[in-house]
């Protein structure tokens, strides 16, 4: 059972730093220096800074904020250019035939195809819209199983570890497989079929058995499986809630693995990644 402590430590403490213990008693202030540190004036801390400091995308700014109006803007472009071109033609005498030997005529003709083009550009833009994705509520119950052989500290280690991933990213839910026992199930689990309100137990041998848990194991890296509902391994995870939207398989050496499920369609960035593993 020692193992599994040590490993939690180990991979955990590197996953999310600690701040050493001179950092910490630094960050208890005594009282009488917090009202020098609030009488400071902004100038002189902007003196004191000198770094770098970090540019602002003006136009990214603005076009984020207008986005209804940049997408309708070839719209209107498009619009007024056909009109300008329809009363040059009309007020500047020039017969409304177009006429293949006059340079008038083929500029016009040039001009309307690239208000056409605008107006087709806008209405695209005005159609093709990007898709949010919100997270959705787990369906399932509340559940921390937690195996009574562990020793204190491989219990401290995965509960602070539960705390951090709930806290900081998309996770909702957690189970630790290790040496074939369970070692933790916690967050939101699907209910029970044979009890209502009492979480589903983990069939551990069925779990090592699929295909889902050999290949993270047997290839040693992490697989994210970034829409769960793409994937027909899916079945093979029936403890976590059925709207689990996203799932990462982290093994644990080559006798364990750890399994992450998440409430939101590729909500695991590169770095929530790198911190489970």
């Amino acid at each position: 059972m020692e193992v599994i402590g040590c490993f939690f430590s180990r991979r955990s403490l590197s996953a999310f730093p600690i701040l050493p213990p001179r950092s910490r008693r630094r960050s208890f202030q005594s009282p009488s220096l917090v009202p020098l540190m609030m009488s400071s004036s902004p100038s002189s801390a902007q003196e004191a800074y000198k770094g770098p400091r970090p540019r602002r995308d003006l136009v990214g700014d603005w076009v984020s904020s207008n986005n209804g109006l940049v997408r309708s803007l070839p719209i209107y472009i498009g619009g007024l250019s056909l009109l300008v071109v329809l009363l040059n033609r009309a007020f500047s005498g020039i017969a409304l035939v177009t006429d293949a030997s006059s340079s008038q005529s083929r500029a016009d003709i040039l001009t309307l195809s690239l208000s056409v083009t605008n107006l087709l550009t806008g209405l695209v833009w005005l159609s093709i819209r990007p898709k949010y994705v919100s997270p959705v509520i787990p369906c399932g119950v509340e559940c921390m199983r937690i195996n009574s052989d562990i020793a204190d500290l491989a219990i401290h280690e995965m509960r602070w570890v539960w705390e951090s991933l709930s806290s900081t990213t998309c996770c909702r839910s957690l189970v630790v497989i290790y040496g074939g026992n369970c070692f933790l199930q916690i967050g939101i689990a699907a209910e029970s079929q044979n009890e209502i309100g009492v979480a589903m137990v983990v069939d551990v041998h069925k779990l090592l058995q699929g295909s889902l848990c050999r290949s993270a194991i047997g290839s040693g890296k992490q697989s994210y499986l970034a829409n769960l509902s793409l994937y027909p391994g899916r079945s093979e995870l029936p403890f976590l809630p059925s709207n689990t939207q996203s799932v990462i398989l982290q093994p644990l050496g080559d006798r364990g693995i750890a399994i992450v499920g998440g409430d939101i369609i590729r909500g695991f960035t590169n770095l929530d990644q790198f911190m489970v593993a």
